[in-house]
């Protein structure tokens, strides 16, 4: 059994959810940069030991949903078969971004708080945008493989789906996380998919090699038969 399943079948919180709550607790008495990992153990009442069991870092305990959301993101694109509109299909998954932060509101707006206050965490923030946003990108990139310009189509349009979707996610934080943020996100992603949504572009044609065939003489000097081979190309 596993230690999670076994708290939770004492009706104590998971360790991981306890150690959150008392790193945002003294992150908002304290401060975050004057918060140690000594001082959330302290107050969660369990050792060092136990934090790194769960976070390699103190940053990691701000973000602790997003690999799990990064790798239900994975799935879901993995998920996907070929009959899938591509756009729609990374927008779909960048909803479940939006998903994770409106299941716990009030935490999300305090990360939010947090990280622009806390330079260190925005950049930290930053990193985990950039990896969404390659995971979004790779998909596109096997889907438009075969297309024109497919893996510039690919980083322009994750990169697209992404700021869509931050835009409407930081106006939904910055009000609190007041009203309905899938309304707004739905909105922002329309825009990326008007833009280009659709039909990809069709697979580029092979141009068929240009075989160019010299006859010379046996016995012909070479510097004649490489003359003969300019002349034929053109180059004479």
């Amino acid at each position: 059994m596993s230690s999670e399943k076994a708290e939770a079948g004492t009706g104590k919180p998971p360790m991981r959810d306890a150690l959150v709550a008392a790193a945002f607790q003294l992150f908002l008495e304290r401060g975050y940069e004057q918060t140690t990992v000594d001082d959330i153990v302290a107050l969660a009442g369990v050792g060092r030991r136990s934090f790194f069991r769960y976070f390699p870092s103190k940053e990691d305990v701000v973000f602790p949903d997003h690999e799990r959301c990064l790798a239900d993101m994975t799935d879901f694109l993995a998920d996907g078969s070929d009959d899938d509109e591509p756009v729609g299909r990374v927008c779909d998954a960048a909803r479940l971004v939006l998903r994770m932060y409106a299941e716990n509101p009030t935490f999300s707006v305090q990360r939010y708080r947090l990280t622009q206050q806390v330079p260190g965490l925005r950049a930290y923030e930053l990193s985990v945008v950039w990896r969404y946003e390659r995971a979004l990108a790779a998909y596109l990139r096997r889907r438009f493989a075969a297309c024109r310009d497919g893996t510039l189509q690919a980083d322009v349009i994750a990169a697209a789906v992404v700021a869509a979707h931050n835009n409407a996610l930081r106006s939904w934080l910055r009000s609190d996380g007041q009203g309905e943020a899938s309304a707004a996100v739905d909105r922002a992603l329309a825009y990326v998919q008007s833009a280009f949504g659709g039909v990809p572009v069709p697979p580029v044609m092979e141009q068929p090699e240009d075989v160019v065939v010299v006859v010379s003489r046996r016995g012909a000097p070479l510097w004649r038969v490489v003359q003969e081979i300019e002349t034929t190309l053109g180059r004479g």
